[in-house]
């Protein structure tokens, strides 16, 4: 994805200071709508008109099926980019709603219009990425990990940027994630095999159909933390990708009213609050 999902490394408020954290709080998955009611001090902003695709609703895009950014748990939505969302939403007098869609057509329908406001799903910032759609102020920093089978003996951390690259190998990963994209730069002669849920890459390791999996260091851990607890990281990458909201070039409003709020929640303790809950 030019978009994607990721070992914490929290982001710097400054040069030298980390970035924010978020607390959890669900919603009906039905409705998509959510309060964040332990969003901090920070004070709703009224100034301007939005345009939005419901008067007073703010809707973000997400795909979610990438703990511990966003997941879908008891028919609620949870996760730090879920809980961001509602917080913003709340800083903006807002209601939040989330509309499923697959991680690879996120950034194509904020560009088309129609179905959100705005893409919040573990989308990193990329050159080719802003050729389509605005970025907001970043608000999380994740890294690449490629993890296999703990039974496979034939790929290990001490040889497995050997041995990725082989033409034997093939490397499961999700479709238009960035974790594809640094499996085909890193590892060009091995097959890739792409799913449209990150969950399905990790199944096709367990399952034998790949030989390893490859995405954001955050989410390669929580899923080993999970449901893949026969599965190990044999490799880390410091890539520092940095985690925004997508928004149309064609809104700059939505875009500096959702920077406004990212600020203001960053400077109140919120953001930080938020990734504390979610990345522990």
């Amino acid at each position: 994805m030019d978009i994607t999902r990721r070992q914490f490394i929290p982001l710097a408020a400054t040069t030298a200071a980390a970035l924010f954290g978020l607390a959890g709080c669900g919603n009906d998955a039905s409705t998509g709508a959510g309060s964040a009611a332990d969003a901090g001090s920070a004070e709703p902003s009224s100034d301007g008109e939005l345009t939005l695709l419901e008067d007073g609703k703010l809707t973000f895009a997400t795909s979610p099926d990438y703990p511990p950014f966003e997941n879908l748990e008891d028919g609620e939505y949870v996760g730090l980019d879920m809980d961001l969302g509602r917080a913003i939403a709340e800083y903006l007098g807002l209601e939040c709603v989330y509309t499923n869609i697959d991680f690879d057509g996120i950034i194509p329908a904020i560009v088309a219009g129609g179905q959100a406001d705005a893409g919040l799903s573990g989308i990193s910032i990329t050159p080719e990425r802003e050729d389509q759609i605005d970025f907001s102020d970043p608000y999380y920093v994740d890294n690449q990990a490629v993890a296999v089978m703990s039974t496979n003996t034939e790929i290990t951390e001490d040889n497995a940027g050997e041995i990725l690259n082989t033409p034997e190998v093939t490397i499961a990963v999700q479709s238009g994630s960035t974790g594809a994209d640094f499996a085909a730069e890193n590892f060009p002669n091995a097959e890739q095999l792409p799913f449209p849920l990150f969950t399905d890459a990790f199944a096709a390791v367990s399952a034998g159909q790949a030989d390893a999996v490859c995405g954001n260091s955050a989410v390669v851990q929580q899923m080993l933390n999970g449901a893949y607890t026969d599965q190990h990281v044999v490799m880390t990458s410091a890539t520092g990708e940095e985690y925004a909201i997508a928004v149309s070039k064609d809104n700059p409003e939505l875009l500096d009213k959702i920077n406004e709020a990212i600020a203001a929640l960053t400077e109140d303790g919120t953001i930080d609050e938020l990734i504390a809950a979610n990345m522990g």
